[in-house]
């Protein structure tokens, strides 16, 4: 392959292909509601991330209109998101305690080292990765994240005073118990925060778990009843009134705080150049999960409605998306399905509506921060643990058991790694989980003797641990290409079947359609057959070998021990040759 069709630029603008000026008002309008939608999420995910509230507006201007211009899908919307925010979270425990200034510029840091590991990933066309994490995998690791930003969002809701700032004995009995569990089972945090939810209930605001409930049902009402109307914006804004009418904020209601006016400025992260490394491996697992989700969704939306997106340019898509947000003061950005929903439902066809909002969002900052001061916590908590909900995918789970218990227990290990270990270390184990199932996979790919029908229409395959019959004929179709992984249980099934044949074999046919490979181990472990197979005055031929296959058997000088006159292009010639030289009638040949 030439360099030149290794190496391609991105095409600009492919995302506004399927924009018409006939549906301009439908877009602009879709653009003000997913600025709407964005606003309070994006506020949110920061907070999750343990990030200041601006981190998540400046992720929806030039980050937003970045990917706009540059990305090949015309439905797909960029933002950060609850399983996104939640591995950022993780990502900077190990750095810096939220509230402490120096977060936000390891935060800076790393969303452009995903950049860097977006453009490697696009440089060498490695889209193809996304394949390598099964449904399995995915729906028990997103599962796992929405439970815990979930159980994060109820603690903020309930607004509890911390542990230390109550004397009983009781709760520092819980404290001690937190301590106790963290040592002995090297969570990461989820079952201490469960512990801690259920310890803060006692305490909780009222107020405040007034306001996060009905942030919630606001949402969920309007989502079923009138989807079209923004439920996140709505709520926000009746909420914020009815704090600042009843005074609610001075009653233990927490509200958001003076946020910076203006827009985003040219920024460098702050941090020590070896810290880098350091975030290093959280930045490859974030791109392998926003890799993974985002190209299903690519996938998705482009055979919904009908055009071609190039997987490799989305990844320089999020690369220059991730560039902005790392020198504009922003959150991570990757997918979000929950926007891009609710783009596709209100008829918006390219990445217009994306530009329209960043537009909206931008002037936001430069004129209404001041009402944004005034949104209450609980309200953002209970928009978010709503969004959340979409991430626990009950229903996947369910599926999985109903059709495949063994991809239910891959599903339910990457959840409780999740919860137990935490996203970052969860998102190893999910790789390694994937690496192990396909090598299982591969290691033991279906094999059958091919069994000739009576009247001589057709074969049908029998499992190859199947006597073969009395005709000294064998036809052995292995479903895999040879190599390393598989090669001795192919050398164990042709012993098994020529030494526990009822009659003497003579002939051994291996159908070779399905064995488009043969690696170097496989070479060595096909040659011992070929021997041994001599040794017993066995006759083998080869059966519908693609040139690639038989160019591999010349080039190890197999064919010398197999000859050139017993490649076959079908399985009746072999018969028909296995007949004609030992003379066997049809009948004889059947099983």
């Amino acid at each position: 392959m030439s360099t030149a069709s290794k190496f391609q630029w991105p095409t600009a603008f492919s995302g506004l292909r399927g924009f018409t000026w006939a549906n301009f008002p439908r877009e602009f309008s879709a653009g003000i509601t997913l600025a709407a939608l964005m606003i309070p999420l994006n506020i949110g995910y920061a907070q999750v991330a343990g990030l200041p509230p601006v981190a998540g507006l400046y992720a929806a201007i030039i980050p937003l209109a970045v990917y706009a211009l540059l990305t090949s899908s015309r439905n797909l919307v960029t933002s950060p998101d609850a399983s996104m925010a939640g591995l950022v979270g993780a990502a900077l425990v190990a750095f810096a305690a939220p509230g402490d200034p120096l977060r936000l510029q390891y935060a800076l840091a790393l969303a452009v080292l995903c950049a860097l590991v977006f453009f490697v990933f696009w440089f060498f066309r490695l889209a193809f990765l996304a394949n390598f994490l099964s449904r399995a995998v995915m729906a028990g690791f997103i599962t796992g994240l929405g439970i815990e930003v979930f159980t994060n969002q109820v603690r903020k809701i309930l607004a509890a005073p911390h542990l230390v700032d109550a004397g009983s004995g009781v709760l520092m009995a819980a404290e001690r118990l937190k301590e106790t569990m963290a040592s002995s089972v090297h969570t990461e945090g989820y079952f201490l925060e469960l512990v801690a939810l259920i310890d803060s209930i006692p305490r909780a605001n009222l107020y405040s778990v007034a306001i996060g409930v009905s942030a919630f049902l606001t949402v969920r009402l309007l989502k079923r009843y009138a989807p079209k109307i923004p439920g996140a914006l709505v709520a926000l804004v009746l909420l914020t009134v009815i704090v600042a009418v009843f005074d609610l904020a001075g009653k233990g209601v927490g509200v958001l705080g003076a946020i910076p006016s203006g827009p985003p400025t040219l920024t460098l992260p702050a941090i020590p150049a070896a810290d880098y490394l350091r975030l290093l491996p959280s930045a490859l697992a974030i791109v392998a999960i926003l890799l993974c989700e985002g190209l299903l969704l690519v996938r998705s939306y482009s055979s919904k409605y009908g055009y071609k997106a190039d997987g490799n340019q989305m990844l320089f898509a999020y690369g220059a998306a991730n560039l902005a947000a790392g020198f504009t003061g922003s959150l991570v950005t990757g997918n979000s399905p929950s926007r891009s929903a609710a783009m596709a439902a209100s008829g918006a066809r390219s990445q217009v509506p994306s530009l329209v909002a960043a537009v909206t969002i931008a002037v936001v900052m430069l004129f209404f921060t001041d009402v944004l001061a005034f949104l209450p916590n609980a309200a953002l908590a209970g928009i978010v643990a709503n969004a959340v909900l979409s991430l626990i995918e009950v229903h996947e789970l369910r599926e999985l058991w109903r059709m495949r218990r063994s991809d239910f227990w891959i599903a339910a290990v990457c959840l409780l790694s999740v919860l137990v270990l935490g996203p970052l270390r969860a998102v190893l184990i999910a790789f390694l989980m994937s690496t192990i199932d396909v090598i299982r996979r591969a290691s033991h790919p279906g094999a059958w003797v091919l069994q000739e029908a009576a009247d001589g229409s057709h074969f049908f395959p029998e499992e190859a641990d199947h006597a073969p019959g009395s005709s000294g004929l064998i036809i052995y179709r292995f479903g895999a290409p040879l190599y390393f992984a598989n090669a001795a249980l192919f050398e164990e099934e042709v012993e098994k079947l020529v030494t526990k044949a009822a009659a003497p074999v003579t002939w051994f046919v291996l159908d070779a359609e399905a064995m488009v490979d043969i690696d170097t181990t496989g070479e060595k472990v096909l040659h011992q057959v070929l021997t041994w197979l001599a040794k017993r005055s066995v006759t083998v031929a080869v059966s519908r070998a693609n040139r690639s296959t038989a160019a591999l058997l010349r080039h190890y000088h197999l064919l010398e021990l197999i000859g050139e006159n017993r490649l076959y292009p079908t399985n009746r010639h072999a018969i028909a040759a296995f007949r004609k030289e030992t003379g066997k009638a049809v009948s004889e040949t059947t099983a």
